[in-house]
């Protein structure tokens, strides 16, 4: 294990970020953790000899390139970037504003990539580097009620599953995480927000969704500081995994997909194998 690496920890503040901030700092890694408050960050995390406690909104390039410029100053070097900063807003479609759903978008999709493009360039000079992204089973399957949350974690894969192929040759991994139910902050009133637009059509189910979901909060299987320690591995390792599925239940709803989607193949694989032009 190689502990001058440094570690650049995006929503650091809260939830699972803290978890995997206090992992790194455990492991005797440099630790940069940035949240939109530092204070709150600060509190958070506690002190330590090799933290270094950064403003960042993943949403504002600004911040963005002033982070790692601070990182660069500090320890010279980024080698781990986890884009772990989310939000949730959740909803029927038809009821979500479109502002929600952009602020959706912006924060779990273009806030990581806004992040990404302000490391790379250090990652390149260095010739090797780590993208740890942060996505959902959300990413893999969606479901109702989800539709602005999932639409931002399939962005982030296909955005990470193309980035992986274009960073390679200057030794730079990429892993995409799908956890799957872990007992963060997520589903707090902090994080989740419920769409306010009202459709009576929808009011049953609604109510049943809002059970749920507020229901859930606290109550999740997964632990986070093992989802933190099990990232630190990952890291470690010469040639680490493109995707690392997160939890016992996010392995069943992996499984679910992969056997959807082959019985889905097999159902018309005569009529989509007959569309090529007839040969002359």
């Amino acid at each position: 294990m190689d502990n001058k690496k440094v570690w650049f920890i995006t929503g650091a503040g809260r939830g699972m970020g803290v978890d995997i901030t206090k992992a790194a700092l455990g492991a005797g890694y440099k630790v940069v953790a940035t949240g939109r408050n530092v204070d709150h960050v600060s509190k958070a995390i506690g002190e330590a000899q090799n933290l270094l406690v950064v403003k960042l909104d993943v949403t504002s390039e600004a911040d963005a390139q002033a982070a790692v410029k601070s990182t660069i100053e500090k320890f010279g070097r980024i080698d781990i970037l986890v884009n772990n900063a989310a939000n949730f807003y959740a909803g029927f479609f038809e009821e979500l504003t479109m502002e929600q759903i952009n602020k959706q978008l912006q924060t779990s999709l273009n806030g990581p990539m806004i992040v990404t493009r302000a490391v790379l360039p250090v990652m390149r000079r260095q010739r090797l580097g780590h993208i740890i992204s942060i996505s959902s089973t959300a990413g893999l399957t969606s479901f109702d009620f989800c539709s602005a949350y999932s639409a931002s974690k399939f962005g982030l894969e296909g955005w990470m599953q193309a980035l992986q192929v274009e960073v390679a040759p200057f030794g730079i991994h990429t892993t995409i995480v799908n956890p799957g139910f872990f007992r963060t902050e997520l589903l707090t009133e902090q994080s989740t927000n419920y769409a306010d637009k009202p459709i009576k059509d929808y009011d049953e189910r609604r109510a049943q969704q809002m059970q749920f979901w507020k229901g859930a909060n606290g109550q999740q299987s997964g632990d986070p500081a093992k989802l933190a320690k099990a990232l630190i591995e990952i890291a470690n390792e010469e040639h680490p995994p493109l995707r690392f599925i997160a939890g016992a239940d996010a392995i069943n709803t992996a499984e679910q997909v992969v056997s959807t989607l082959q019985k889905q193949l097999n159902a018309y694989r005569k009529l989509s194998s007959s569309l090529d032009y007839d040969k002359a």
